[in-house]
Formats: C-alpha cells, structure tokens, sequence
C-alpha cells in the first residue's frame, strides 16, 4: 500500500516537472535585438556604456537575450538613431535624447538643460521625483519607451580657438553645442551648429566652427580638441550632467517577457552607475595631461553665465507658453532642482568647501 502511494507520488511529480519545463522555456526564449549606437567607437566610455548595457542583459538572463550595438553610421548616422527605433529599422537605441529638439524641445529635458540638474539630482528625479514616468508618458507619442542608461557627469563650458573676456566675444562665433543650449547661445548671438560626436573635429580642423562643446576632458581629448583650440572654459552651464538613455521601440518593448523587461531597467541603471563611475575616474587624469600640453583652463566670466541664464530663462517662458508637454515636465524639474539645492547647500556642498579650503591651506604651508 506505501508502494502504490510512493509510486503514485513519484509519478504526479514526474508528470508536474514535465508540464513545468516548457512554461519555463516558453518565459525565456532566445530573442537577439539590434541596438543603434549616435556615438561612434572611438569613444570608448560613452559607445562603452552601450555595451557594458547588452552585457548586463545577457548575463541577467542566461544568455537569452542579446542586444547587438552598432556604432554610429553602421545602420544610421548618429543623429538619426531615434528615427530608426520609431520606424522599426532597428529595435532600439543608445543615445542622448537631447538631439532631437528638432521634433520637440521637450527631449532635451530627458538628458539634459541649461541652469538645471546635477547628476545626483537628476537620478533622483528619474527614480524617487515621478521624473521617468513622465519621461515615457512623451516618449510614447513616438513610439519609443526609454530608460536612463548612463550620465556624463558635470559638462565642461567648451574650447574656443580664442579667449572670452566678456559676453560681447560669443557675437558671430560659430559653436557646435547641442540641445537646447544651442537655443540660448543663439540668442546672445552664437552662430550654433548640431554636430554628430564622430564629425565634430573634422568640422573644428577646417575651421567650419571656431568652438565646441562636447562632455568634458576625457572625451574632448580623445576627440583631439585641443589640437585646434587652446582655451578651454569651465562651468558647462549648458549640462550640469547629461542623462544619455536606452531606447526601444514601443511594440518590441511590450512584446518582451516580463523578465527581459526587468533585465533592461536593472541594467540600464546599472549602466548609469558605471559611467559616472568611469568618468570621475577617467577626467581628472585626462585634464591634468591637457594642463601639462599648453591648454588654458579659464572659468567664463560673470557677465557670460547671467546673460546665458537670462536668456535660458526666457526662451523656457516662451516653450512652455505653447508646450504642455515641455511644460509639464520642465516645472517637475524646477521644482525637484529648488528643493535639491536647499538641502545641498547645507550638505554636500558644505563638505566639498570644506575639503578645498583645507587643500588650500595644506598647500600653502
């Protein structure tokens, strides 16, 4: 009687493994995406990022799915990743959503502004401030879904072939910078131009433009800005830190296992980590060399930073006259930046002052 029991029992557990298993398959298939990258190879920290994302994914599911990034050119040009995402061309994309003001100034708001965030603020809008559901309620009218996939850290001001002593030095000067930043340097009479990252010094060499920004020194040195243009010019008013994303099209996205799903937002915000990571790490080497070869590093002068904000200022009051979306998530911002700087003042930055003077101090003994 314990034998028929035993052996009954044994065999409904064969019988429920059995069922079990192809449940367990069909939740994890294997499933290969192509991922256009707007940078090209030779930036090894951002088009990096993009790759140490698809790794992520990989390893969180066994090896089931596959991201496959192309650099820059390889299926589309740079600043057409967006575009091959919503299409379908591709399934998604690593890039900065800050290129494509042309279709909406508002995403420019997903990566970066003039006068907002800091990274440390930005990530907690993104998670903690309701920052990337409101990014996503936009990005659906594209057919895109996006997660925060990395951030440059703080933004240098740019290089220039010649020095700024006051804002009067900017009229005509013909700058590549991106964004909406480009909106506002034309306003106090830059000639801006919206290059992609690979034909940026191309453009500086043959003296198509006479300034450009791009990150900070590690990349800008890489790219070989200095080579061209000798002055180099802190703070980036223009990105107090940029959120560069992953992006996918929306019926690829929805039609993805909830695993897979969970995959991509672990490892886009591992991502984040790791390039913010590797630039605090990278960029003060990379700034010591450039200082050690001849470059000038020089902080713009006040009247540069209120007439660049004056204008940031109004050419927000003018968006948000006529863009709901724009202004939806630009007030969340503001208001999410205003009380992060209350506290910081009294916290991080503090301490930060603190350190500096004391370097100072130790120096001069």
């Amino acid at each position: 009687m314990h034998r028929r029991k035993f052996l009954a029992l044994s065999a409904g557990g064969i019988a429920t493994t059995a069922l079990a298993a192809p449940a367990i398959a069909q939740s994890t298939p294997t499933i290969r995406w192509r991922m256009t990258s707007s940078f090209p190879k030779s930036l090894d920290i951002t088009y990096g990022a993009g790759e140490t994302f698809g790794k992520y994914v990989s390893e969180l599911t066994d090896g089931k799915f596959v991201i496959q990034q192309f650099a820059a050119g390889e299926i589309v040009p740079g600043l057409q990743a967006l575009d091959a995402v919503q299409n379908g061309s591709v399934d998604g994309a690593y890039t900065g959503l800050l290129f494509y003001i042309g279709k909406d100034p508002a995403f420019a708001l997903g990566a970066a502004v003039p006068f907002m965030m800091n990274p440390r603020a930005q990530h907690a809008w993104y998670y903690y401030g309701g920052g990337l559901d409101l990014t996503n309620e936009f990005l659906a009218k594209y057919n895109v879904i996006g997660f925060p996939c990395g951030n440059t850290g703080m933004q240098w001001g740019g290089w220039f072939r010649k020095e700024i002593r006051s804002v009067a030095d900017l009229k005509g000067l013909k700058m590549r910078i991106a964004g909406l930043a480009g909106s506002v340097a034309s306003k106090v009479g830059i000639v801006t131009q919206q290059i992609a990252p690979g034909d940026i010094y191309p453009a500086l060499e043959r003296g198509v433009i006479d300034a450009v920004e791009y990150i900070g020194p590690y990349d800008d040195e890489k790219l070989g800005f200095y080579r061209v243009a000798n002055f180099y010019y802190t703070p980036g008013w223009q990105e107090g830190g940029t959120v560069f994303h992953s992006v996918f099209n929306a019926e690829k996205w929805n039609s993805l296992p909830p695993l897979y799903k969970k995959a991509i937002e672990v490892a886009a915000q591992a991502t984040t980590t790791s390039m913010l990571a590797h630039y605090d790490a990278r960029n003060p080497e990379a700034l010591a060399r450039l200082v050690a070869s001849g470059v000038k590093v020089s902080v713009f002068p006040r009247d540069v930073i209120d007439t660049m904000y004056k204008a940031s200022e109004e050419i927000y009051a003018s968006i948000i006259a006529t863009n709901p979306a724009f202004a939806k998530i630009y007030t969340s911002q503001k208001d999410f930046r205003d009380k992060n700087y209350s506290y910081h003042q009294a916290a991080d930055f503090q301490y930060d002052l603190m350190m500096l003077q004391m370097k100072r101090t130790l120096a001069q003994r």
